[in-house]
C-alpha cells in the first residue's frame, strides 16, 4: 500500500507560501488577546504609527521613549502610609516580578528591558489602609520605571500613585491581587505641560477578589495609560474607571483591557472626560474578551466624552469579543457631543445662570469617577483642580460657537 504522505505533491495549492514571500506572517492581529507579548524590547519592531495600537498617538514625540537609551535607576518616590503597607525595592530577577502581566508593544517592553530595580508595595492588613505615593521630583531626562503592588489574600487597601512636575518617564506597573482582597489602585496624572508619561498596567485578580482601578488625567503634554486587568479566578470582580480632562494642545489616551478567563467574573468600565481648546486629542479604547472558560460573566464598558470647545477631537471605540454563549450579560456604548441643551435649560429655570449652569455639569460629569476614589483629601484635590480647568474657558461663549 502506497503511503499517500510519500506521494503528495509539495506544489499541490495551498500547501505551500504564496511566491511574494512571508505573506502569513503579514496578516494584522485581529484581536486583543492575540498580540505577541514579550518583555525584551528586540523583540518589538520600530513604531511606525501605522500599527492598530500606536495609530492614535504622537509617535514622533515619543522617539526618546521608545527607540532610546533610558535611565533605569530608580524612580524617585515617597510613600505615606499605616502599618499594613509595606515599600520596598527588588532586584529585577525577583520572583514576585512578571505575575501580573508582560509588554504588548515597544514601549512598555522598552521600559521593562532598561529597569534595574522595582519599587515593592505590599498590602497586608484585613481592615483598609491608604497609601499615598507620590512622585514629584523627577526631570526631563528619558527613564524607565517599574511598580508591583500587591494585596494579600483577604486584605483591603487603597494605593494612590500621585504624579506631578515634569518627567520623561515610561513604566509598567502590576498588580497582583489576593483571594478574598479588596484592592483599589489610583494613578492621578498632574503633569506639567511639558512632560510625557507612557504607562502600562497589568493586573491579576484572585479568586472572589476585587479590584478597582481608577485614572484621572488631568496634566501633562502627552499622557498614555493603558490597564490590563486579567480576570482569571472563578468570582472576580474588575471596575476600571477613568475621568480625564484635556486642554488645548494635550494628548490623553487610554487603551483599557478586560479579560475575562474564569466562571462567574464581572467586569464594569467607565471612562468620562472632557475636552476644551485648539488640538486637544483623547482617546479612549476599550477591549473586553470573555473567553469560553468565562461562563455566567457580567460585563459592561461605557466610554462618554463632553466637547466644551471648536477644535477638539474625542477618539472613541468600543470593543467587545465573546467565546461563549453562557453568560449573564455583556455590553458596551460610546458617546462623544456637547451640551444637553435640556439639562441647561432645566438649571437656568432654577435661577442659575447659564455659565454656572455649564459648570455645574461638567462638574457632576468628571466627578461621578472622582468620588469613587476613597480618600476625601485626594477627591477635594481634584475637584478643585478640575474647577480651576474650567475658570480658563468661557462655556457659553464656546456653546455660541458651536451653535454657529
Amino acid at each position: 500500500m502506497t503511503n499517500a504522505a510519500a506521494t503528495m505533491d509539495p506544489a499541490q495549492h495551498g500547501l505551500k507560501a504564496h511566491s511574494d514571500g512571508g505573506w502569513d506572517s503579514k496578516v494584522p492581529v485581529q484581536t486583543r488577546s492575540a498580540r505577541p507579548k514579550s518583555t525584551d524590547v528586540a523583540d518589538f519592531p520600530r513604531v511606525t504609527g501605522r500599527e492598530a495600537v500606536w495609530k492614535f498617538t504622537p509617535v514622533a514625540e515619543l522617539d526618546a521613549l521608545l527607540n532610546g537609551e533610558l535611565d533605569g535607576s530608580r524612580v524617585a518616590a515617597s510613600v505615606s502610609g499605616p502599618e499594613g503597607i509595606s515599600s520596598e525595592w527588588i532586584a529585577r530577577d525577583d520572583a514576585r516580578i512578571g505575575r501580573a502581566g508582560i509588554p504588548e508593544e515597544r514601549g512598555a517592553a522598552a521600559a521593562w528591558t532598561a529597569f534595574r530595580e522595582a519599587h515593592l508595595l505590599t498590602v497586608s492588613a484585613e481592615e483598609k489602609v491608604t497609601a499615598i505615593v507620590t512622585r514629584d521630583t523627577l526631570d526631563a531626562a528619558p527613564r524607565a520605571g517599574h511598580t508591583v503592588i500587591e494585596a494579600k489574600p483577604q486584605s483591603q487597601g487603597l494605593v494612590i500613585l500621585e504624579n506631578r512636575g515634569t518627567a520623561h518617564l515610561s513604566e509598567n506597573v502590576e498588580i497582583v491581587v489576593g483571594d478574598g482582597a479588596q484592592l483599589t489602585v489610583v494613578s492621578v496624572q498632574q503633569w506639567d505641560d511639558d512632560a510625557v508619561h507612557l504607562a502600562s498596567h497589568y493586573a491579576t485578580v484572585g479568586r472572589d477578589a476585587s479590584l478597582t482601578h481608577i485614572v484621572v488625567s488631568l496634566g501633562g503634554g502627552i499622557v498614555r495609560l493603558n490597564p490590563s486587568i486579567h480576570l482569571d479566578h472563578e468570582g472576580a470582580n474588575g471596575e476600571a474607571l477613568g475621568a480625564y480632562f484635556a486642554d488645548a494642545g494635550q494628548h490623553l489616551e487610554h487603551q483599557v483591557y478586560l479579560d475575562h478567563d474564569a466562571p462567574h467574573t464581572r467586569s464594569r468600565v467607565t471612562y468620562k472626560g472632557a475636552l476644551q481648546g485648539e488640538g486637544a486629542h483623547t482617546v479612549w479604547i476599550g477591549d473586553v474578551l470573555i473567553r469560553r472558560s468565562a461562563t455566567g460573566t457580567d460585563s459592561y464598558e461605557q466610554n462618554r466624552n463632553l466637547v466644551l470647545s471648536e477644535g477638539t477631537r474625542a477618539d472613541s471605540i468600543p470593543n467587545l469579543e465573546i467565546e461563549t454563549g453562557d453568560i449573564e450579560g455583556a455590553g458596551h456604548a460610546s458617546a462623544t457631543g456637547r451640551f444637553d441643551d435640556e439639562h441647561i435649560f432645566y438649571l437656568q429655570s432654577r435661577g442659575i445662570s447659564e455659565e454656572e449652569a455649564r459648570k455645574l455639569v461638567v462638574r457632576g460629569f468628571l466627578l461621578e469617577v472622582i468620588a469613587q476614589i476613597g480618600d476625601a483629601a485626594t477627591e477635594e484635590r481634584l475637584q478643585a483642580a478640575i474647577e480651576a480647568e474650567l475658570a480658563e474657558t468661557d462655556l457659553v461663549r464656546a456653546a455660541a460657537v458651536k451653535g454657529a
